[in-house]
């Protein structure tokens, strides 16, 4: 059985279109960076402790955790806390470029090991003005939403340009999810380029192929499943 490890319906229907049979079961942890702690391993750890934290059932074989992190000037924008955050937030990004991170866990509870990756995608704000922001707070959408924003938003549409993969921004890297699923020797039905909006509606990404062909050396990382749960535990 393959476990989702989030409550985030976006994440639910990225991995649905790749053809894969999934159970959701959230996995909890707090976000609170340490000390010293950079986007890049704070976004990492997260998703180990998503995927570390779920109470599992003795048939699950796999489990999938992402945490994805708005990074604007150094400073991680989390989901806003009410209206006028996230309208603050909004316009904090206007006009500017921010990275998205979404750290990516893959745990095999029977092997007691985690692959780690992380996906980072470049975001370029267009010049949206106060009148928009309002009118796009006023749905409700970016209570939910790290840095307050939907990249798929139709009538908002924020973002001018990325450089780098679409559904990170969304929420789930799936070229970075298929690479680390064939590593694991997970085959998949559906090829991400055949399922990405992005990829879509451009016809085409001019990313995906050197994500899914990247070395494993330059982005694989292996983690011990049981000893995060350990470091969990010893953590509450």
């Amino acid at each position: 059985m393959l476990i989702l490890a989030s409550a985030s319906p976006r994440r639910s229907e990225l991995l649905a279109t790749l053809g894969l049979s999934f159970a959701v079961m959230p996995g909890e942890a707090d976000e609170t960076p340490r000390d010293g702690e950079g986007a890049a391993s704070l976004a990492q750890r997260l998703a180990m402790w998503k995927a570390a934290a779920v109470s599992l059932p003795a048939e699950a074989e796999l489990v999938i955790a992402a945490d994805t992190l708005v990074v604007l000037g150094g400073s991680v924008l989390g989901k806003p806390r009410h209206a006028t955050e996230a309208s603050e937030m909004l316009w904090c990004l206007r006009a500017r470029e921010h990275q998205v991170m979404t750290g990516l866990a893959l745990a095999e509870p029977a092997s007691d090991r985690m692959l780690v990756q992380l996906a980072t995608t470049g975001v370029q704000m267009r010049s949206y003005d106060r009148d928009e922001i309002a009118a796009y707070v006023a749905t409700g959408d970016p209570l939910d939403k790290a840095g307050a924003y939907a990249i798929q938003h139709p009538e908002f549409a924020p973002v001018a340009a990325i450089s780098h993969c679409y559904t990170n921004v969304v929420g789930l890297p799936l070229c970075h999810l298929v690479r680390g699923l064939r590593r694991l020797g997970l085959a998949v039905p559906r090829h991400p380029l055949d399922v990405c909006p992005y990829a879509i509606e451009q016809r085409g990404c001019p990313w995906s192929e050197a994500i899914l062909t990247e070395p494993a050396d330059r982005w694989e990382r292996f983690m011990a499943y049981a000893a995060t749960r350990d470091e969990i535990r010893a953590a509450i």
